[in-house]
């Protein structure tokens, strides 16, 4: 995997979103409570809102504008008003550098 370095891990508080871009297009990332970093889209899908901005939770990010639901591991929408996924990044972490994978994953 070819990646995209976007942050580092001491640089992400648990289960707090932080904006990132990966190349021109905008990230969400999380680190959750079990130590794994999400990468998925930063727009919320029902309004064009930054998920950065909204809440994290139990594996997911809440839009603040709206109150749609996304699940961090696979990016489909738990909640409406949202019903179409984000995209979801492969992230690689290297002596503390979070790297991201540029094309989104398959997520069935």
């Amino acid at each position: 995997m070819s990646g995209i370095e976007i942050a580092r891990l001491d640089e992400l508080a648990v289960n707090e979103a932080k904006y990132a871009r990966l190349g021109d297009f905008p990230v969400c990332v999380v680190l959750d409570e079990a130590g794994e970093v999400h990468v998925i889209g930063d727009r919320c899908t029902h309004g064009d809102v930054s998920l950065s901005d909204g809440f994290v939770e139990d594996g997911t990010v809440e839009c603040w504008a709206h109150g749609a639901r996304f699940d961090l591991a696979s990016g489909k929408p738990l909640s409406l008003p949202a019903y179409e996924p984000v995209p979801v990044f492969a992230v690689t972490i290297v002596d503390g550098v979070v790297t991201v994978d540029p094309t989104p994953k398959k997520v069935d």
